[in-house]
């Protein structure tokens, strides 16, 4: 079995994560509260999202999540990674 690089794994997971916030970002930008709210409660399987929704974001929480995503992507890709190679070792 061959080795997984854990910086690429972590780029991809923390970049994939990236674009599904900014996919979620400009869902309410264009559909709005209503259409937000509608297309969650479909995407979860029917749990009711009214109350959570926030739709007036600063820029900068936008900006700060967008990190904060990628961040914890990366790390979840290098885990898995690390994990992977850590479990060639003991074959």
């Amino acid at each position: 079995m061959v080795a997984i690089n854990i910086k690429r794994l972590g780029l991809a997971f923390g970049s994939t994560l990236a674009l599904l916030y900014l996919g979620c970002v400009l869902l309410m930008l264009i559909a709005g509260r209503e259409g937000t709210i509608f297309f969650f409660n479909n995407f979860l399987h029917g749990i009711d999202v009214t109350t959570i929704i926030r739709m007036n974001m600063p820029w900068w929480e936008m900006v700060m999540g967008i990190v904060e995503i990628f961040i914890l992507g990366w790390l979840t890709g290098a885990t898995i990674a690390s994990v992977y190679n850590f479990s060639l070792r003991n074959d």
